[in-house]
Order: structure tokens, then C-alpha cells, then sequence
């Protein structure tokens, strides 16, 4: 596979939030065409214990629409995603995207203090 994703946390700077960057990189010699059926390009999942706590969609409606982006080799894009009011915990977080022809996922440990 041509994509490559990392994924990056930060707390806000009130300390009530995680903040989510999830970059997908095309590592690849040729240009990589992203198909979305809606306006939310990636998922968000945070878990504990294998159990999942917190997912970005969940309550949430994204416009239905057919986009289409385009990775140019060594091109690179980013998503991101707030977790409000975390619990304090040891965590880790999963961004996924959400394209219907191509498949690319990070993962991270998340520490929340109190």
C-alpha cells in the first residue's frame, strides 16, 4: 500500500479536550485518488482496555456528498478530531479514513491527567 498514516494528540490549552491530527501521506511513485461518500474524511475511535470510549461520528451528521481528492506522490493531508471532556486514563487512540477505495490507520497512546 502507497498510504502511510500517523496520528498525533495534544491537549487544548484549557486542559478539557485531546486534540487529533491524523496525517495520511502518500508514499508512493503515483498519484493516489480519494473517494468520500459523506463530509467526514476520517474516523476517530479512543478505547480502554479493548473497550471503546469515545468515537468521533457518534451523534454527529455529515453532509452526503460524493468528494474526491487527489495525493500526489510524497503529498500529504490532514484530518482532526476534538475529544471534549476526557476522563482521566491511560488510552489509545485510532483514526481511520473514511475513503470508500483506499484504506489507511494510526494508532497512539493517550494519557489523560486529572
Amino acid at each position: 500500500m502507497t498510504l502511510e498514516g500517523s496520528l498525533e494528540t495534544a491537549g487544548d490549552d484549557t486542559g478539557n479536550a485531546v486534540l487529533f491530527v491524523f496525517t495520511v501521506t502518500n508514499e508512493g511513485d503515483d498519484p493516489v485518488e480519494l473517494q468520500f461518500s459523506d463530509a467526514c474524511k476520517a474516523e476517530f475511535v479512543v478505547e480502554n482496555d479493548d473497550e471503546e470510549v469515545w468515537r468521533f461520528t457518534d451523534g454527529r451528521v455529515f453532509a452526503q456528498v460524493l468528494i474526491s481528492e487527489t495525493l500526489e506522490p510524497g503529498a500529504a493531508t490532514s484530518y482532526e478530531a476534538e475529544w471534549a471532556a476526557p476522563k482521566p486514563g491511560e488510552y489509545v487512540a485510532v483514526a481511520a479514513l473514511r475513503a470508500r477505495n483506499q484504506t489507511c490507520e494510526a494508532r497512539t497512546d493517550v494519557s489523560v491527567s486529572a
